[in-house]
């Protein structure tokens, strides 16, 4: 009973902090990233791996001026989660300004089945926004493990346009079929991967097991395959998602070397914003075997 009544008063900060204007809540979003900085040392030491094994060429000092930056613009996005959950359809519109859009409307109006590939950088969740805005979309979701929290991010998904959301049990059979129906799907292939679930391919020179799902998807349904691409903006200036182009000879009969291709992909648009990218996320958990752990 009382972690619902906590977790329903954290709800009601969130609501009540969709109302500030975007410059005040990017510098509140600042100062609590500065504070997971400081004080959670365990997650400031897989930032500190991550980049060491990544950016081997800066100095620690180098290295450290990118955590700070990480951690302030991750504060930013948890705290404007909140306009994603609760903003009006004019707001958004306004503050996400999309680059692009007409090339996934192309796709879909010429009857191709669509993936888009959006690697995990803080304003995922804002370029679903843009998405879900303009189209009826296919995404992965994971049910959270706190119920209130659960409900809140479902109702945020499916606020806009007829969302359809499916676990990891629905299975690829599931996934082709929803795009061969005309959704676009929103995939996010970049995250450590079990060792039976992965292959393993340089990530920034480092063998990093990633899925070889894109390089399966696209093949099984026949799907062109662009990226997404979301920038936070300084102070209120908002956020930029920009949909790339269709990729061209993938995929291939090679699924290891699609996946290695998707990876140096990946890399290049983290060079662009490195203090963007999910560093908090433990990238080089997995190793190949004999290899000893990172973190």
């Amino acid at each position: 009973m009382l972690r619902k009544l906590l977790s329903q008063s954290a709800v009601a900060l969130f609501w009540l902090l969709h109302f500030l204007p975007l410059p005040a809540l990017a510098a509140i979003g600042n100062v609590l990233g500065g504070l997971f900085s400081l004080l959670g040392s365990q997650r400031r030491n897989v930032v500190r791996t991550n980049l060491k094994l990544c950016f081997p060429e800066l100095s620690t000092e180098a290295r450290e001026k990118l955590v700070k930056s990480h951690f302030r613009v991750l504060g930013r996005s948890f705290l404007e989660r909140s306009l994603l959950w609760w903003g009006s359809r004019e707001r958004l519109e306004r503050i996400i300004h999309v680059e692009g859009a007409e090339k996934i409307r192309a796709l879909l109006d010429a009857g191709k089945p669509l993936i888009v590939l959006a690697p995990h950088f803080v304003g995922l969740d804002i370029g679903g926004i843009a998405g879900t805005l303009r189209f009826d979309g296919l995404s992965m979701y994971a049910e959270q493990a706190n119920p209130v929290f659960d409900r809140l991010v479902l109702k945020g998904r499916h606020r806009f346009g007829d969302q359809m959301l499916l676990t990891r049990q629905d299975g690829i059979r599931a996934a082709v079929k929803a795009m061969k129906s005309g959704r676009p799907f929103y995939y996010l292939p970049d995250l450590n991967t079990r060792r039976r679930e992965a292959v393993f391919v340089p990530f920034f020179g480092v063998q990093a097991a990633t899925t070889d799902g894109l390089s399966r998807l696209a093949r099984v349904a026949g799907a062109s395959v662009l990226t997404c691409v979301t920038r936070v903006l300084p102070g209120g200036q908002g956020y930029l998602t920009e949909f790339g182009d269709v990729w061209e000879n993938f995929p291939t009969a090679d699924p290891i070397a699609d996946t290695a291709r998707m990876n140096a992909w990946i890399e290049a648009a983290i060079r662009a914003m490195p203090e963007q990218y999910y560093w908090v996320h433990r990238r080089f958990k997995t190793r190949p075997k004999g290899e000893t752990r990172f973190y």
